[in-house]
This record gives C-alpha cells, structure tokens and sequence, in this order.
C-alpha cells in the first residue's frame, strides 16, 4: 500500500516540474529565473566598474527628474509649473529610464539602504533591463523553436561582452536593447494570437520604447511590413469592399505609443510640437565624436562602411556567429520552400493549400528588426563613436537565430548518435550545451571590467584588437583602475590629478563614495598637476606629448593594463 502512494505523490512532484510541450507558466519561473541570475552577476560585478562621463549625466538628471515627480504628488499644481526646468536637464533623451534611474536612487539608496553605494541604485534600473532582455529572448526563442533553443538564445545574449559591459550602465543602451526585443515579440503574439489585449500591450510597450532612446523610431520600419504581410489576405478583402482594414497592433502604437511618450514626459506638456521637433532634429545631426578604427581615427563623416561588420566579428564570440550562420541558413531554407510552394501554387491552384506558418512569419519579423537596427550604420554621415551599443538592439535577434542553430545541430547529434536515449541522451545535450557556453563564459569574465578594451579570440584577444587599431575605450571610465592601482596606494597626500577624458562629475562620484581618495585634488590642465592620466585612445596621443613636456618626464610612473595592452597610464612628476 505505501509503495503505490509513495509512488503517486513522487509523479505528483516531478509533475508540477515537468515541462509540457506547451509554453506556459513553468517557462515563466525558467525565464525569471535567467534574468535574475544575470542581474545579480551584474549587481556582484558593478562596483569595480568607473564611471564613464554620460553616468553623471544621468545620475543627475534622474534625481532631479524623481524629485518633480514626488513634488507632483505632494503638491500638485506647484510641480506643474517647475515641469520645464525640472526636465530641462538633458531633454536631447526621453526620461524613462532616467527617472527609474532616480526612483531606484531615492528608494533603494536613500530610503531603504538596499545598496550602499548611490551608484549601484542609480544602474539597478538598466541591469533589471538586461534581464527583462534575457527573458524575453527565452520565452520568444521557446515559443518558436522550443526550449532548447530559447535557453541556449538568452545565455548566448548575456554571454556578450559588449553587452554584458553595458549592461552595468546607467545609461539608455542595453534598455532600449531590452525594450526592442519585448515590442517585437509583443507584436508577434499580438498577431499569432489575434487578442485585443496583445494588440493594447503593442501600443503600451512601443510607447515606453519610444521613452528609452530614439532608437524607437526605427522599429516601424520592421514592424509595419510584417503585419501587413500577416494581415495581406483580410488587407485586400476589405479594399475589395472599400473598407480599410489595418492590423490592430499597428493602429493601437500609433495611437497609444505617442500618448504614452507624452504621458511620462512632462518636458512635452508645453509647446509639444516645436519640442519634439527639436529632439528629432537633434539626432538627426548628431555632432560626430572621435573613434578609432583600424588605426585610422574618425571625427566626421564618411564613416567607413566596415566598420559594423568588423566590429561584429572582433567583439561577438565566434561560436555565437557561427550558430547564428547556422540558424539564419536553416531559417532561410524554410523561407525559400515556401516561396516554391507558393510559386506552384499559383501556377497550379490546390483548394485548401493556403496554410500560414507564424514560425516563418517570426522568421520576417526577425529579419526585419534585424535589417532595421543594423541598416542606419552602412550610411555613410551615421556617427560610429558609440562603438558596438548604439546597434545592441539587433543583439537579441542574432542570438534568436544562433539559438535556432545550436537547436539543429543537437537534432543532429542525436540523429547521428541513434543509440542515445534517456539519461545519456540529457546529458549528452547538456555537454553540448557547456560546450557551446563555455567559451563565451570564458571570455565575458575575463572581459571585466575593460569590456570595452577586450575583443575576441578570432583577433587576438584585447592584444590583437589593439594591434589591428581598434578602439580601447572611451567615456574616460577607467581612471578607476587607476585609482584603485596607483593613485590611491602611492599618490602623496592632497596630490592634484590631471584626469584627461573623466568628468568632474565622475571623479567627485568617485570620491564620495571612497574609490578615490578624498585628499586627491582633480585638475583640469597637466600644468598644475603632480600626477596625470591619460586614458589611451588615438587621439589622446597629443595628451601624452602636452604631458611629457607639463611634467618634464617622458616615463610612466605606472601603466593599467589588460593582457598587457596598455589602457591607462599614470605620470608623475619628478
């Protein structure tokens, strides 16, 4: 009698984890639980990451934009008429993520002391982000390929450098990465499921996009194409009765996405046009800042037409692309035999062949958001000095698509392997799957903290990318490491530092929260300076030649390096 009971309540256990054939809420608690691993490996990892110079930007404008959102609430009216100087700091971006950026301050540094240092509130926001990234990306890649694949999509995007780099930030680019993928698979299910309520979501979710980063307003370009193709068939019914039909998530962003925009930015609330022609206008001639590559520095247009190619091979681990080939090609196989079968059934009408497939329509989804986040950087007046951030959002789907890949290989494995089954069949894939892991693993940690120094094996590593001309840096981040390595340890006391690309904000932020010494005196000129930084990029080449001659020494007191390229060196005078 207990054997048979002991039985039936161990199935009634394992039941409540086994996964079903169809997506449900068990995916849910696999994806959480992706994103807050993820988050914390980031939270764990933040604090020997400097600031780069837009951080103190952002920092200050959050706070100043939460604050008015609390005085709102307090007071009402009196906020209203604070709107245009309160969200007058730094309108050229919109304020969702800023004013996160201040709320996570306020509540978990000020109020609750979830973190001790200000900094890690302020990024919390962008790192929750990176999660929401890695979720989505599981939860698309399960519904259109399965489990295996949506697992292996999200680990391959976090297990980027770059990304994972960014992902620290307080700063627009891996959220707009993460608010890309969750508008495209919102749009999807809005349209393979036919639900009012998805369609709604549509609407709400471009809109928070449109209020991350101006990258927003390239979505429509992949997302309007595809519905319509969704929709072609009921789309030329009703033009055959006179009647305009339109897709309902396409109608819904456009109605909800610039009501939503208007809504969380007060800075709108006041001449609303001239406003957000200013804020197009903007980025639209973005002024062009320096940027190295292969050895040539750029500080204008024509931007050279490699450079996201080359910089996708040297900073994306290679069996992350590989697996993306593989995808793409398997993906595109399927796109071509559908084309066949339609050209023949034009030619030769079968009743009742007309079938719709919303895996390949995914597959022109993807490749539309793919084309349309990575396109504007083949132009040749598009500003490169962001590196690889300002294309993250196509991240998401060359991981989708590598995903796929590692997907058909496992199928070929155990095609090729027939006598695999059960448990060895579980962990033969689970080795696949660390040996797929393993080494973007490997080479993301060891990226950290000069994610933005450190490339891939496939050119040598951060030496290789160095010796190719690649950029090391920019934003003047990395004073930190000096700090934490020379400045702080041998500096003399109340030595004034000269910090060449880091901003006051960011030193004083340093200093306040006691990763530089609080004697050390920054200084704007290497003339007035005992000590002095230079954080190397080309163009920081003539800083070296004003320091040798300011300090009367030619010799680095101290050199921070990374697999021994150099990427900042510490002068000191005699």
């Amino acid at each position: 009698m207990n054997e048979p009971l002991a039985t039936s309540w161990r199935s009634r256990v394992l039941g409540v984890f086994a996964l079903p054939d169809r997506i449900g809420w068990r995916d849910h608690v696999i994806g959480a639980t992706l994103a807050g691993a993820y988050v914390a490996w980031l939270v764990a990892t933040a604090r020997v990451l400097g600031f780069p110079r837009d951080e103190g930007v952002y920092f200050r404008a959050g706070a100043t934009y939460f604050n008015w959102w609390r005085t709102l609430i307090e007071r009402g009216g009196d906020a209203l008429r604070l709107a245009d100087g309160a969200f007058s700091d730094n309108h050229e971006h919109p304020v969702l993520m800023k004013t996160l950026f201040g709320a996570s301050g306020y509540f978990l540094h000020q109020k609750w002391h979830v973190f001790a240092d200000a900094t890690t509130a302020f990024r919390f926001p962008a790192m929750c982000t990176a999660g929401i990234a890695l979720f989505t990306t599981y939860l698309f890649g399960a519904r259109l390929w399965g489990r295996r694949a949506g697992l292996v999509a999200a680990l391959l995007l976090g297990l980027m450098p770059r990304v994972f780099f960014h992902a620290h930030l307080a700063c627009f680019d891996v959220p707009i990465m993460a608010m890309w993928i969750w508008c495209v698979y919102v749009n999807w299910r809005a349209l393979d499921t036919g639900k009012l309520r998805w369609a709604i979501f549509a609407g709400i979710v471009y809109g928070l996009t449109l209020a991350t980063k101006h990258n927003a307003w390239l979505l429509p370009f992949a997302l309007t194409p595809h519905a319509l193709f969704v929709h072609r068939r009921a789309t030329l019914a009703a033009l055959k009765r006179g009647r305009i039909s339109l897709p309902a998530n396409l109608v819904s962003m456009a109605l909800l996405g610039p009501l939503v925009l208007y809504a969380v930015w007060p800075y709108l609330w006041h001449d609303t046009i001239a406003r957000l022609e200013w804020w197009v206008d903007f980025h639209m001639h973005h002024e062009y800042y320096n940027i190295e590559f292969l050895g040539k520095n750029y500080f204008g247009p024509p931007s050279p037409k490699s450079y996201l190619p080359v910089m996708v091979l040297a900073t994306v681990p290679s069996v992350t692309l590989l697996l993306f080939g593989v995808g793409a090609y398997a993906r595109g196989a399927v796109a071509v035999g559908r084309l066949r079968a339609w050209v023949r059934a034009r030619s030769a009408p079968v009743p009742g062949a007309a079938t719709t497939d919303s895996r390949a329509e995914a597959d022109l989804l993807l490749a539309l958001s793919l084309l349309a986040a990575i396109t504007l950087f083949f132009f040749p007046r598009t500003p490169i000095f962001g590196g690889t951030k300002h294309w993250l959002p196509a991240y998401p789907v060359l991981a989708l698509f590598a995903g796929c890949g590692f997907d058909r290989v496992a199928a070929a494995m155990q095609t090729a392997l027939p006598s695999l089954a059960g448990a060895r069949l579980q962990a033969a894939q689970a080795a696949l799957v660390a040996s797929v892991i393993a080494a973007p693993l490997a080479v993301t940690a060891h990226s950290h903290p000069f994610g933005l120094s450190a490339y891939v094996p496939l050119v040598g590593g951060t030496a290789g990318g160095a010796d190719l001309g690649l950029n090391r840096q920019f934003w003047g981040y990395t004073t930190q490491d000096a700090a934490a390595q020379y400045l702080n340890p041998k500096a003399p006391n109340g030595a004034s530092v000269f910090l060449d690309d880091t901003t006051w904000d960011a030193w004083n932020r340093m200093q306040e929260e006691k990763r530089v010494r609080r004697d050390l005196r920054a200084s704007g000129n290497p003339g007035d300076a005992q000590i002095a930084l230079v954080q190397h990029e080309l163009h920081m080449n003539e800083v070296d030649y004003t320091i040798w001659v300011a300090l009367g020494t030619d010799a680095p007191a101290y050199i921070v390096r990374q697999d021994g390229v150099p990427i900042v060196s510490v002068y000191r005078r005699p």
